[in-house]
């Protein structure tokens, strides 16, 4: 069995499309997961699969909610080693920031294509800034996410693809988390 962590896109926000993480536990039992456990209301769930197709778990879980929740909801899976390669990789590491929740990871659904990223890369977001790797996208709020114009909506808009994004806190704790299941 493999550990693997799910990020749920848009739950739980603003009183839309409301999911209680205890019953989405529940629910999430019905794809034979092991030890099934969620992190803060955003969707975040750690589970252990015999599956290993990242693609196949997506399309399972979002699936499952679907039909238990009745709504449409986009699904990242990631593994532990993803996101402490992503740690590792952190090109803000090395700048002062005061915020222990920054940066925020952007999760994108693929590399976004190069003239996309240029378009997105010339807009003004008043100092708010971010560095692409690969699929991630790692954000420097000057400010608050809350109150950014770079938010989810114009990332996916200008590069094309999906996107859920977690601060600096959640990602290190889903890889702490991560750890304890494994143990």
């Amino acid at each position: 069995m493999k550990t693997y962590i799910a990020l749920l896109r848009g739950i739980n926000v603003s009183g839309h499309k409301i999911i209680k993480m205890e019953t989405l536990r529940k629910v999430l039992e019905e794809l034979d997961f092991k030890h099934v456990s969620t992190y803060i209301q955003s969707g975040n769930i750690l589970f252990r699969s015999v599956e290993k197709s990242i693609p196949k778990l997506e399309k399972l879980i979002a699936a499952l909610i679907d039909k238990h929740f009745g709504f449409d909801v986009p699904v990242t899976v990631v593994t532990p080693e993803e996101l402490k390669k992503i740690v590792l990789e952190n090109p803000y590491a090395n700048h002062t920031i005061d915020d222990p929740a920054q940066p925020y990871v952007s999760f994108l659904s693929e590399v976004p294509a190069a003239d996309k990223l240029k378009l997105l890369q010339a807009l003004d977001f008043k100092g708010d800034n971010f560095i692409t790797v690969g699929k991630t996208m790692y954000i420097n709020y000057v400010n608050s996410a809350g109150d950014s114009k770079l938010s989810n909506a114009i990332i996916e808009s200008k590069l094309k693809l999906s996107s859920t994004a977690r601060n600096w806190k959640t990602v290190n704790k889903l890889i702490e988390l991560a750890e304890a299941i494994e143990a």
